[in-house]
């Protein structure tokens, strides 16, 4: 009878069989250790369940972040980067070589800034009378006013904001973070999205996605509206305490044992702790969410006794709570999708920008002034961002509004290790397009990891034949923004 060239006859393994088996064995072992050994077989891996606290790179400065997200694209020359030449030629044509690329119709004139800038703080940075509130604490913020960006279409800038990549599939900085440090409350998700309560940024959950790692790095989005804060997390009161937890410790069972007998399967596992995380959360949520321990103080800090409405205010205080308790990443989403309800200010600057200023300057600085009073600024990062900044000339001739502008714009930091009342790089003479170090958001995301404790280029995922990362192939740690 013929056999393979690895099959053998009468059970019988010929000694050339059993030096090749034994030799490709322990060189298996040898290569395995040899991975470990050179941090290329990284334990992160092996984290997809407990989520527990990972070790860093170096020490970190920070160990907590919070991203504050202005959708719809904020202009810049009416907010923090003060340009005396856009006085001086307000209605000119814009004069040099300079390329408007608008994203609707034909450019107009150079327009001046709608509001009064003023030097503020000790520090003496600019900022508007848009945001009287923010202005307060400049000596708390570094500027970065070189900010470039890819796209002038919302999706992809958000996407790049939010990912790196202009293309959806990508994860997302919170779930690069959730996979790179872990959660220190295994009672509550490491990423939480606090949407605005008007409704979802463009392109929704993409924006805290995943992508190729974990699924149980993605983003948990929080009800900031009425009704659960998670959809369907409460047990309905018509199902008796044990029963549920019958039902529940069968079904992990269940799950276990099929993980068991197919391994490397990341969704089902994350579905595993998905379901042990709900559990918990049944408790940990409802003591998160009720403020009723808050002081007046606190309250009015964030403007929840005000005439405004006080959604986004209530949404900064969760974030202070969530952040308190060991959630690693929040993310405050500030404008929605369509419309509306975001900073698109391409029918008249003024109007849209009072609009979206009057619900956000207040709870804002009143998280920055409440993180500083109880210490925590010390050691939580504080992001400021939108997705680009607005042309210095107006969206056509004769108009009020401003178009879509990803030549350069403005993003702030402020907290752990960031050094305080600070601007880095400049634009030109009239906010078109960076003089003087320009910032790509590979630079901004390789920062913020740094600030973690992360190299920006150790800290990658196997996917497609490549080790991928947040800041791709790209990526300078801002120095001179460190403290």
């Amino acid at each position: 009878k013929k056999m393979s060239k690895f099959h053998i006859t009468n059970s019988v393994l010929p000694r050339r069989h059993f030096l090749w088996k034994a030799g490709s064995g322990l060189g298996g072992i040898a290569l395995a250790w040899m991975l470990k050994k050179d941090g290329m077989a990284s334990p992160r891996t092996t984290n997809e369940q407990s989520h527990a606290p990972l070790s860093t790179d170096f020490p970190p400065k920070a160990n907590r972040v919070v991203h504050i997200f202005a959708f719809g694209g904020v202009s810049h020359v009416d907010t923090f980067d003060y340009k005396p030449e856009l006085v001086k030629h307000d209605g000119q044509a814009i004069s040099g070589n300079r390329d408007v690329e608008p994203f609707f119709g034909k450019p107009g004139n150079l327009m001046k800034n709608r509001w009064e800038f003023h030097r503020r703080g000790k520090s003496g940075l600019w900022v508007s009378d848009l945001f009287p509130n923010i202005s307060t604490c400049v000596d708390d913020i570094a500027f970065i006013y070189s900010m470039v960006a890819k796209s002038n279409n919302h999706g992809p800038a958000l996407f790049q904001m939010n990912t790196g990549f202009i293309r959806t599939g990508f994860p997302s900085l919170g779930s690069w973070l959730s996979y790179g440090l872990g959660t220190e409350n295994q009672d509550l998700p490491a990423f939480v999205v606090l949407p605005d309560p008007r409704g979802a940024p463009g392109g929704g959950q993409i924006n805290w996605t995943s992508g190729f790692l974990p699924a149980t790095h993605q983003g948990t989005p929080f009800r900031t509206t009425t009704g659960e804060v998670i959809p369907n997390l409460e047990t309905p009161k018509e199902i008796p305490t044990d029963k549920r937890k019958a039902a529940m410790e069968f079904l992990k069972e269940i799950n276990q044992r099929y993980l068991d007998n197919h391994p490397g399967g990341s969704a089902l596992a994350a579905q595993i702790r998905a379901y042990e995380l709900g559990a918990r959360m049944q408790t940990s949520i409802p003591e998160v969410v009720n403020f009723s321990s808050e002081s007046e103080h606190t309250r009015r800090l964030y403007g929840l006794n005000t005439d405004m409405n006080p959604s986004f205010g209530r949404n900064c205080l969760l974030a202070r709570r969530l952040l308190e308790r060991g959630v690693r990443f929040v993310q405050l989403y500030h404008g929605r999708s369509g419309g509306s309800g975001n900073w698109d200010a391409h029918g008249d600057v003024i109007s849209n920008h009072n609009r979206e200023a009057l619900t956000m300057d207040k709870p804002v600085a009143g998280l920055l002034t409440d993180l500083k009073a109880r210490g925590m600024l010390e050691d939580t990062l504080v992001i400021w961002t939108t997705e680009f900044g607005r042309t210095p000339t107006t969206q056509g001739l004769g108009k009020s509004g401003r178009d879509h502008h990803p030549k350069v714009f403005t993003c702030w930091l402020a907290g752990a290790g960031v050094k305080p009342g600070f601007g880095y790089g400049l634009s030109d003479d009239v906010g078109f397009e960076p003089a003087e170090n320009p910032t790509t958001i590979y630079d901004f995301h390789a920062t913020i990891l740094h600030l973690l404790g992360l190299d920006h280029e150790k800290l990658t995922f196997y996917h497609n034949g490549i080790n991928r990362r947040l800041t791709d192939v790209h990526g300078h740690v801002l120095k001179q923004l460190l403290s």
